[in-house]
């Protein structure tokens, strides 16, 4: 077994660029059930922006919004509108994640640099990955404050409910006609990772429109990228439109993993969170082409809950509808009965559910 060069322990934090991030705290928190636990802004010392920490068991999103029209983050925002800036990848060693990945060909984003507080020390470096997406590198083992050196504990007034989101199971991104096979070599030659899976459009095709995906997992598993493109279609794809819309490659969407999808999608809806509906139709012949489930199958047909099966066991899911007015970033919930799968056998059917919308919104 060759060493890995780049040792992951999981991932460390989302951090998403948005317009507003004061509001966008309090709609995670009421509709997606996260804990606001520690904030930087004016009050800590930081004066370009304000950021606000989110959390659920191993889960935490990061929301920050610039305080002036001009620099990075505003120009984020401007071309992307909401979005995933930084994907952190949570290390024992982040000068050497850092000079692993450059040596191997990644364009560095910050070089390393210590932070501390009187909590400790962190030592964080980034590098460039698809778009203006990066990987930050977040070693905090000489660190036991809230979250970074810069943040300070913060409450809410008002009171979160957890509904069972778990930890981050995958993340994709959306690339160009083209580059699919591009980042997915960036990542095995840079990051050391491995092609777990293939779709190719035959797997992911409707009668109007196709996608390509690939899979890519690190050694220990805990990290894993879907990369999507484009394929030839009659039409303008899902990821086409999300590629004119987000203004070019991003991260599309974050699956969470949850022990009881039945009980956290019931929450969401409860909490106004919208989802792609497929037909009932797909719910006719689920049993035979999953075979036996524990789960009754009224709820999952009236919450409207994909299943799929593989070798190892069968997973449910659900996709919500874009979480911004800009059909991007969306979320995947699902919940894994021993399937390391990511649910081909409901692709045909979530596409055409995502065509629908695209249809709605005139970009079919």
């Amino acid at each position: 077994m060759s060493q890995d060069f780049l040792p992951l322990n999981g991932t460390d934090y989302v951090e998403l660029y948005v317009g507003n991030a004061k509001q966008s705290a309090l709609y995670y928190q009421y509709a997606f059930g996260y804990e606001l636990i520690a904030y930087a802004g004016p009050e800590t010392g930081i004066r370009d922006r304000a950021s606000y920490v989110l959390k659920q068991d191993k889960i935490r999103l990061v929301l920050t919004s610039p305080l002036h029209p001009e620099g990075e983050i505003s120009e984020h925002i401007q071309k992307h509108g909401d979005g995933v800036k930084v994907l952190a990848l949570w290390v024992d060693d982040a000068v050497q994640s850092w000079k692993e990945t450059t040596s191997k060909g990644a364009i560095s984003a910050a070089e390393p640099k210590t932070i501390s507080d009187e909590f400790g020390k962190v030592i964080v470096a980034s590098i460039k990955t698809y778009g203006d997406t990066i990987h930050t590198f977040v070693e905090r083992k000489d660190y036991n404050g809230i979250f970074l050196p810069g943040y300070q504990p913060k409450t809410s007034t008002y009171t979160s409910t957890p509904i069972g989101l778990k930890y981050i199971d995958h993340c994709v991104g959306n690339v160009e006609l083209g580059k699919m096979n591009h980042w997915v070599e960036f990542y095995e030659n840079v990051m050391g990772f491995k092609l777990l899976i293939t779709f190719d459009d035959e797997d992911i095709s409707t009668e109007y429109s196709a996608l390509m995906s690939k899979v890519v997992s690190n050694g220990n598993g805990y990290i894993k990228f879907p990369i999507n493109e484009p394929a030839e279609g009659k039409k303008k794809s899902q990821i086409e439109e999300y590629l004119d819309f987000y203004g070019g490659p991003g991260v599309q969407h974050m699956a969470i993993a949850t022990d009881d999808i039945i009980h956290t999608v019931t929450e969401l809806r409860k909490r106004g969170v919208e989802f792609l509906v497929v037909p009932p139709s797909y719910y006719d012949d689920l049993l035979d082409r999953v075979g036996q489930i524990d789960e009754d199958l009224q709820p999952l047909k009236d919450l409207n809950i994909l299943v799929d099966r593989d070798d190892e066991g069968y997973l449910l899911q659900i996709f919500t509808k874009p979480v911004q007015d800009r059909p991007t970033l969306f979320f995947e919930i699902i919940q894994r009965k021993g399937a390391k799968s990511f649910g081909k056998g409901n692709f045909k059917a979530l596409f055409e559910a995502i065509e629908r919308e695209q249809g709605l919104r005139g970009n079919l």
